[in-house]
């Protein structure tokens, strides 16, 4: 599995409008083959931070970048370029497992 983590900084003036902003990419990211989850999160320190959490099959990020709606997200003119304040930061790995495992140090019945 492909685990991505992303911090997206948001300008202040479209910080409450990102999540309109990106809902077309996000829900034709969630529609791909080899997507497992693709959710958005708001910072608790910085609310102009928006993080990303995806997960694909080993071969469905290949795909994903090469698709269409990645290409016109990404896009320098594109309304998610115009509403970042930087280059998002990036955390990309290839790791064992196909998806969210229990959490071994606390148990909740």
């Amino acid at each position: 599995m492909i685990f991505i983590v992303v911090k997206f900084p948001v300008k202040p003036e479209y910080a409450e409008e990102w999540p309109e902003i990106t809902r077309s990419f996000t829900e034709a990211t969630r529609a791909e083959p080899g997507n497992k989850w693709f959710e958005w999160s708001r910072s608790l320190e910085d609310p102009n931070e928006y993080v990303l959490v995806e997960a694909f099959d080993d071969e469905g990020a290949e795909p994903h970048v090469n698709s269409a709606h990645f290409r016109a997200a990404t896009a320098d003119d594109g309304p998610m370029h115009r509403a970042l304040a930087a280059t998002p930061k990036i955390i990309s790995r290839q790791i064992d497992g196909d998806g969210w495992d229990a959490m071994g140090e606390m148990t909740v019945s």
